[in-house]
């Protein structure tokens, strides 16, 4: 089993991570379809909340390139997200205009510092993400 594999499990039998870098931080598994084979990828990342929205930064911790669970989610918006023991459909928004990125990037390094150093890493424009919910939830 991965490393990130350890985490999902973790996640999935605990409601949140008990160990590793996500203990005592706002995650959620984000599952997405492959760009290019349709396959289902399960990633967890951080995330922050906007009214009912969650809100994921496609970071990569300020890599050149963005992760690919994002080029997913451009190929396929229709995504399922998992917060805690809660499990629903979501339909993924890239935030536009840079004005509304800027803000909800900001929102999210609040929350997550370590966001601030990772626009110093990188010339890329930093995608941030809104999660809307589309389904109802299960347990």
């Amino acid at each position: 089993m991965g490393w990130n594999d350890e985490l999902i499990a973790d996640y999935r039998a605990n409601g949140k991570p008990t160990k590793g870098p996500f203990v005592g931080r706002q995650v959620l598994l984000l599952t997405t379809k492959g760009a290019k084979s349709g396959a289902d990828r399960t990633v967890p990342v951080v995330y922050s909340t906007e009214g009912n929205d969650y809100v994921v930064v496609a970071s990569k911790g300020g890599a050149p390139t963005s992760p690919s669970w994002y080029h997913n989610l451009k190929a396929n918006p229709s995504v399922t997200v998992e917060v805690g023991r809660e499990r629903f459909a979501a339909r993924a928004n890239i935030a536009k205009p840079d004005s509304e990125r800027l803000r909800l990037y900001a929102a999210h390094a609040k929350v997550h510092p370590g966001f601030l150093d990772y626009v110093k890493k990188t010339t890329r424009r930093i995608p941030v993400i809104r999660l809307e919910r589309v389904g109802p939830s299960s347990a």
